[in-house]
């Protein structure tokens, strides 16, 4: 049996549709990896300024006479 013109044609097609299909799994995996690494970042960064400003208030003086009453 003879391959057909249409036949060629569908199989660079479905050759494509699957070189597309893989390029977009990649991009979303390396999109998901990007996206956890910016929110470990916020994370990290919300943790170090809400430490900070916990250990600031700890160590605040509270007879201080700078400070209202």
């Amino acid at each position: 049996m003879r391959i057909q013109t249409v036949q060629v044609v569908a199989l660079l097609f479905a050759a494509v549709a699957f070189v597309i299909a893989f390029i977009a799994a990649g991009v979303a995996v390396v999109s998901l990896l990007f996206a956890l690494i910016g929110a470990a970042a916020l994370a990290w960064l919300a943790y170090t300024v809400a430490r900070r400003a916990l250990s600031a208030r700890e160590t605040r003086d509270v007879t201080s006479p700078h400070t209202r009453v």
